[in-house]
């Protein structure tokens, strides 16, 4: 059985998952799917990740490599969707709504596709969504005394760090804690997938165009090309190679519509890119992790 065929059976239960959510995201409360993100993003994925990171020591080289990389590789996707801007809504607005989606990026799914990797390069994935939490802060427009509010109070860098400080010291937290904490980092990804299923329209790939697709093409394929030459240029080792590739391969976030509301924008524009680009991703994903892994 050839590689591909290998990873295609690993995420079979992931789709089967994905699958579910579309048939009940159907019939079930919105409201329900907007409660069950609030759980995985200040509970579940809070516990997974510093479950992930607390699993074994990680060396302040792979967190400053790590660190580097997915930084570059978030500046390089603000960059390269720049000159889709002639290409946009004639509002700048508008336009810069949609443009955080060229390098913001799925957090649910980071942990998804970190279950093909061997434990230490799962618990490095952790790491790499914590410090992108900065960049994320930063890109709200936020100045620099709110970025670093935003950045400490974020459930995200607060379980990665929290994991870290764990793995270094080597004292672990008492059993009760530990095991009702590994009982919520089970959930999350299921409740994750879940959630993304009820979220999935296939029917918004029909409304691909040149500029969208652009986005999705600087997203889900030039980003994790970038990665690769990165990981040589930087001399990344093969456990820190897969996680900069597979974070740069991520779609984008399901905030940014949010976001976008958020400064007045409109929230169309990212609302249908997500979309697209977590269908898309479906399909691109399983490529990178064939390829990496």
């Amino acid at each position: 059985m050839n590689g591909v065929s290998t990873i295609g059976l690993a995420l079979a239960p992931d789709v089967i998952i994905i699958a579910l959510g579309m048939v009940f995201g159907r019939f079930l409360d919105k409201n329900l799917w907007v409660a069950l993100d609030k759980l995985c993003f200040f509970i579940f994925f809070p516990a997974l990740m510093f479950s992930a990171a607390a699993a074994r020591p990680i060396g302040i080289g792979d967190i400053a490599s790590v660190g580097m990389a997915v930084w570059i590789l978030m500046g390089l996707g603000l960059g390269l969707a720049w000159p889709l801007r002639r290409l946009g809504p004639s509002s700048f607005l508008d336009f810069a709504g949609v443009w955080q989606t060229a390098w913001r990026f799925n957090a649910g799914l980071a942990f998804v596709v970190a279950q093909a990797l061997p434990q230490e390069a799962a618990a490095l994935m952790a790491v790499a969504v914590g410090l992108a939490v900065g960049a994320l802060a930063r890109g709200a427009g936020l100045n620099v005394g709110s970025v670093i509010k935003a950045v400490l109070a974020n459930p995200f860098f607060l379980a990665s760090s929290a994991g870290l400080l764990v793995s270094a010291t080597g004292h672990a937290p008492p059993e009760t804690a530990a095991v009702t904490l590994d009982r919520l980092a089970n959930v999350a990804i299921p409740a994750a997938l879940l959630s993304i299923g009820a979220s999935l329209n296939l029917s918004v790939l029909w409304g691909l165009s040149g500029f969208t697709g652009g986005f999705h093409l600087i997203k889900l394929v030039y980003l994790p090309l970038c990665a690769l030459g990165l990981a040589k240029v930087m001399d990344l080792s093969v456990i820190q190679t897969p996680v900069v590739v597979l974070f740069a391969a991520l779609p984008t976030a399901a905030a940014a519509q949010t976001l976008a509301a958020r400064f007045g924008a409109d929230r169309r524009g990212p609302a249908a890119i997500i979309a697209q680009s977590t269908v898309l991703a479906c399909m691109t994903l399983p490529v990178w992790i064939a390829l990496v892994v």
